[in-house]
């Protein structure tokens, strides 16, 4: 896998000159949708990405001593030309060198033709999921921590199948998140013996969903996935179900399982499934106290992956030795995968001080970071319930 990864990696070398870094600081776009339908999600994805930033600033060792300054920009996730604009002024007014982000799929390929690829700015994006964003011309300047919906569609059909749940009613945001997860997880239940009864687009921002609420119930399905938005339709379709007793029973993916679900719906949702990218094993438990520490305690998706997008795209500038794009991205499999020291959450600067001295790293970090030759993270999803209380696992998939 890593000599397959090398090997396309190869392709993109002498693009571009790769000049050595200079002194100062290193501006770093962070750019979510703090505005739009993730809004609840996105402080805490992106204060993940700068708690990285600042392990990476405060090891003295990144790039002989420079220091990292993170910039914020709103990507509103849906709105693509508010994302390009955004990530312009990140380019142009404060110098960014590179983006965590963009976040949501539509606005991550926007950013990418329209402002990565052609100022050679590199963005490692921990949300978007689409599985169109695989495929993309993307300059060899796009990767991923988050995976691919693709293997999340997968992990659906496969957990629905075994709990004998086999005909479902399905409803999805229009637009590439919501798309790109309905064709993986039709096809895979399908061809798993499921059957979707009625599978309906709907779009955000509505006042009123009652239409899409009663035409998916006429189907007859018990159950309803909702391939949406928890701050937007998603929620919504959510809230008239249960309010007209269309629906008591959800499929929820990622996109819909944050803090403010629970808040509003809590034990409601109790006969519910959730999956969100993430694992349990002893790098994830050690991230979640890492994360308390630094006093970051709201449920949401992504954490991990936005934490281990900004570890990786450092510690490749350090690999690098310096940031630009072109020779950043080629250091990123170096990084990231096998072979080399591991290297888990809460050790960046470890990491740092590593390649300072020429050594070879395997950043693992909080979401068992592993790279497809694609730039893709392979990844792993938990499976959870919901209460008043919060998330519980119950399986990784």
């Amino acid at each position: 896998m890593i000599r397959k990864f090398l090997l396309s990696t190869a392709l993109c070398a002498g693009v571009s000159s790769a000049a050595l870094a200079q002194d100062g600081e290193v501006r770093i776009g962070v750019l979510f949708g703090f505005t739009g339908p993730i809004a609840s999600m996105a402080p805490a994805i992106a204060e993940t990405a700068e708690l990285a930033l600042r392990e990476a600033s405060k090891s003295d060792a990144f790039l002989n001593g420079r220091k990292i300054v993170p910039v914020r920009a709103d990507s509103t996730c849906v709105n693509r030309n508010a994302a390009v604009a955004a990530a312009e002024r990140l380019v142009k007014q404060e110098n960014a060198v590179a983006f965590v982000g963009a976040g949501c799929s539509g606005a991550a390929s926007a950013v990418l033709v329209n402002v990565a690829r052609p100022h050679g700015i590199l963005s490692i994006s921990p949300t978007a999921t689409s599985p169109g964003l695989t495929d993309m011309e993307d300059g060899c300047l796009f990767f991923r921590t988050a995976p691919s919906d693709a293997r999340q569609g997968e992990v659906l059909a496969e957990l629905l199948i075994e709990k004998n749940i086999r005909k479902i009613a399905l409803t999805y945001t229009d637009n590439d998140y919501g798309s790109g997860l309905t064709g993986s997880f039709t096809k895979a239940f399908e061809d798993r013996g499921g059957r979707v009864l009625i599978s309906v687009a709907h779009m955000d921002g509505k006042v009123d969903y009652a239409a899409e609420v009663a035409t998916l119930a006429a189907s007859g399905a018990d159950v309803l996935m909702v391939a949406g938005y928890a701050d937007q339709g998603g929620r919504a379709i959510v809230h008239a179900s249960l309010d007209t007793g269309a629906f008591d029973r959800f499929v929820l993916p990622d996109g819909m399982v944050s803090e403010s679900m629970i808040e509003e719906f809590g034990a409601a949702l109790g006969q519910s499934i959730g999956t969100l990218p993430g694992s349990d094993n002893d790098r994830a438990t050690s991230f979640e106290q890492i994360l308390e520490k630094n006093g970051i305690t709201e449920e949401a998706p992504f954490r991990a992956e936005s934490y281990d997008a900004a570890a990786v795209l450092t510690l490749a500038m350090q690999a690098a030795g310096t940031t630009d794009g072109k020779a950043v991205a080629e250091m990123i499999p170096h990084v990231a995968n096998a072979p080399g020291i591991e290297i888990g959450p809460g050790e960046i600067a470890k990491g740092m001080f590593i390649l300072s001295q020429g050594g070879a790293i395997d950043y693992v970090g909080a979401s068992a970071v592993e790279l497809t030759p694609e730039g893709d993270a392979h990844g792993t999803y938990r499976e959870v319930t919901f209460s008043e209380d919060g998330l519980e696992t119950v399986r990784i998939w």
